[in-house]
């Protein structure tokens, strides 16, 4: 069989990852303050106080997408193999939450903690336990599911919503104030808009969504990786290439390229809003094995422009989400996907503790 430049960098990731220890730069304990007495309480409160690596023990899970609910303190997290999101909490035990036979592959997952939902895009890669195996991304859509049971309210198809015979990887989804939910595709040009109910129409197909980054021999054209609903009713779209995008959506004509001082690094895998509304941001060392990116993003003039800084790595190349978890930690997610992609089992997943700026 012919080896591809995937494969190989593939190989070379999973080879980083093993060696690695998986862990980035951790941050620092309290500084010191006068007295011996008062120095030493001050510094072991701080090595209390620094958070630990999570090590989930979920057997041939792997996420790529993750979030936190903080009133359970609980994480969930999409499974590629399984089509299931599973809950843990800190200590790393994981049970299964969500079991839809709808799922194929749970790309993304989405805590809407204002309506007590968590929201899930559907994808097939063609080597997950409920693909499609000879058709392989021809499932795309978004599901909505109870925060407390994990029952279904709705599961939408938006291959039935384009009905154009192409391939489509909804790769992440965001939700507005008002519960409308977005969801952007990897593949195609396309942001979907779905309402509360679960009715879903094409928002927006842009060119300058189009994707330019190919994977060799696996996928060609890559564009949106991810999605964050901003202030002044705005979606910020990252693309594979690093680049961001800027949609108004009250105006998606006025769709433009925020101008950033430097481009994320490529590609970039997932994002977090934070608080003081700047995003963070984590790219993958997928087809370079180098480690994984945290980047900070902060916005001026509405996020007409933007800059970017480096804030920390992840020894983990193949590092996909990252997300705020208790007590304001970050959190970046390496599920395996390298292991994954390879056809290879695995028997967990780490979050790893990162500096957001």
């Amino acid at each position: 069989m012919k080896k591809t430049k995937l494969k190989i960098a593939i190989a070379g990731a999973a080879l980083v990852a093993a060696v690695a220890t998986g862990t980035a730069m951790a941050t620092s304990g309290s500084s010191a303050g006068s007295g011996a007495e008062r120095t030493q309480t001050q510094a072991e409160r701080g090595k209390q106080a620094t958070p630990s690596v999570i090590k989930a023990d979920g057997p041939n899970v792997f996420p790529h997408s993750l979030d936190y609910d903080p009133r359970s303190k609980t994480f969930f997290a999409a499974s590629l193999k399984q089509g299931k999101v599973t809950a843990f909490g800190p200590d790393g035990k994981v049970r299964t939450h969500i079991d839809d036979p709808a799922l194929v592959s749970a790309q993304a997952v989405k805590v809407d903690r204002e309506r007590d939902r968590i929201l899930v895009s559907n994808a097939d890669y063609g080597i997950a336990d409920r693909s499609h195996k000879d058709n392989p991304f021809k499932v795309a859509g978004v599901g909505s599911y109870d925060l407390k049971t994990g029952k279904q309210d709705w599961c939408v198809d938006l291959t039935a919503v384009t009905n154009d015979g192409r391939k489509h990887l909804i790769s992440d989804v965001t939700v507005a104030p008002d519960g409308t939910t977005y969801a952007v595709d990897e593949l195609t040009p396309t942001v979907f808009r779905i309402d509360r109910q679960g009715r879903a129409k094409v928002f927006l197909h842009e060119d300058l969504l189009q994707g330019k980054l190919d994977i060799p021999d696996f996928l060609d054209d890559v564009g949106m990786t991810a999605v964050e609903w901003v202030e002044g009713n705005q979606l910020i779209i990252s693309m594979a290439d690093g680049s961001l995008v800027r949609v108004p959506v009250d105006n998606p004509e006025e769709t433009r390229k925020v101008k950033l001082d430097k481009p994320l690094s490529s590609p970039p895998a997932g994002m977090e809003l934070l608080k003081d509304g700047s995003i963070t941001a984590v790219s993958s060392g997928l087809l370079t094995g180098k480690p994984a990116k945290v980047q900070h993003v902060k916005p001026r003039d509405g996020w007409k422009e933007a800059t970017v800084s480096v804030t920390d790595t992840v020894e983990d190349p193949i590092t996909s989400d990252i997300t705020v978890g208790p007590g304001g930690t970050k959190y970046a997610l390496s599920g395996g996907l390298a292991q994954f992609l390879a056809g290879k089992p695995n028997d967990g997943f780490t979050l790893t503790p990162v500096k957001t700026g």
